[in-house]
């Protein structure tokens, strides 16, 4: 659906001023957040090149790379070379009349630069910080390049499979991007209320790495205090089953006996009674013979009549779908989550906000911007000394 422009005054953000020195996706993923509700972004790019999500694959057509149109609208884009003192100076000088400065280089860049945290402390006492990186700001790894890929292996995450015979593979969503970049959203929430109690600025550290780790804190609890290992998908009641016309993904948990319910549904005797079956522990230990008799179940009738045999048992059960399907669905396209406009010479659709607020709804204010289509606007700023609230 195409959206149209809220007051901005009605945001929750609005009046927050954010310099924003983030490219790929965990930062510009942060930064989109906080635009969506109101938050000035003025995207910092090198000239001449810009966000390296920019050159990412190419575009099917016109000038707009859908990779970087899902991570930069309502944003402002100037285009600097950071080299030049004049520019470094005008930088500054944004900060200093800023709220929020973003970045996810690698630890020691933007110190290098003269842009650390102490540096734009003392431009700005009040200014929050927010640093994303691959594992850390210090430590053994803080200096090695981090990568959303390179998370998964590094946590563990990309050696969690359903068993032993799934091939370890790179898990093909950008999983520590998105949670890191989420992680940083709430880090810059915070830090915006604390300073409004206290009138102090701080800094705001996220990694890829933690994100991982953070995302399995229950696993992580399981091996820590009970020396045990705990795997979702390796449930011995659920799976992922091929019917006559495609695949179905079937949760057999939160239920008294829901081993006793699937065999309703697929016709079976009650299993449940069965010895070789009769408690979770029987059910682990017998799973494969058990998951025999489902799949053989599964693969004699169509996803459909099982999907509502499943249903009428009030099991947790779906079609597994691609993502083309799901964005043409029904509920998607109830939940507006998807979002159009006017882009550079093309129409631009992307994925919206997932956070629907009643009084606040996102809306594409601004399209994903040229490199540096407001340079001079941005660097107008510095002239005037326009303040932020």
């Amino acid at each position: 659906m195409t959206q149209q422009n809220p007051n901005l005054a009605d945001l929750p953000l609005s009046g927050v001023r954010v310099v924003d020195f983030t490219q790929v996706m965990m930062g510009p993923v942060c930064t989109q957040m906080l635009a969506d509700y109101g938050a000035d972004i003025l995207k910092i790019e090198r000239k001449g090149a810009g966000d390296l999500s920019r050159s990412t694959f190419e575009p099917v057509h016109g000038a707009d790379n859908p990779i970087f149109c899902s991570l930069n609208r309502n944003k402002r884009s100037a285009a600097l070379d950071l080299r030049d003192a004049g520019q470094m100076a005008a930088v500054k000088a944004l900060i200093a009349n800023a709220d929020v400065v973003v970045n996810n280089f690698r630890a020691g860049v933007m110190e290098r630069m003269g842009l650390g945290f102490e540096d734009c402390q003392k431009i700005n006492p009040r200014i929050i910080y927010a640093v994303g990186t691959g594992y850390g700001e210090s430590g053994p790894y803080a200096h090695k390049g981090g990568q959303d890929v390179l998370a998964q292996a590094m946590s563990g995450v990309m050696a969690r499979r359903a068993n032993d015979s799934v091939p370890v593979s790179v898990y093909p969503t950008a999983l520590a991007d998105y949670s890191a970049g989420m992680h940083m959203v709430q880090g810059i929430l915070l830090a915006l209320l604390h300073r409004a109690r206290t009138g102090v600025g701080q800094k705001v550290s996220v990694s890829l790495y933690n994100s991982m780790l953070a995302m399995q804190m229950q696993e992580a609890a399981m091996i820590m205090m009970a020396d045990s290992e705990v795997n979702w998908a390796a449930m011995p009641l659920s799976g992922v089953f091929e019917t006559q016309n495609g695949p179905l993904v079937l949760v057999g948990a939160f239920k008294a006996n829901p081993l006793q319910d699937i065999c309703r549904a697929l016709g079976l005797e009650d299993l449940s009674a069965d010895e070789r079956f009769c408690n979770l522990n029987q059910q682990f230990r017998n799973k494969p013979e058990l998951q025999a008799m489902f799949r053989d179940k599964f693969a004699s009738n169509t996803r459909e009549h099982w999907l509502e045999r499943l249903e009428e048992q009030d099991l947790l059960c779906a079609p597994v779908r691609d993502l083309r399907e799901a964005l043409v669905d029904p509920q998607t396209l109830h939940n507006k989550v998807l979002m159009e406009g006017q882009g550079e010479g093309q129409t631009v659709r992307f994925v919206g906000s997932p956070i629907q607020m009643s009084a606040a709804p996102v809306t594409l204010r601004r399209a994903p911007p040229r490199l540096g289509q407001h340079t001079q606007e941005i660097l107008d700023l510095v002239r005037t000394g326009e303040q932020t609230s």
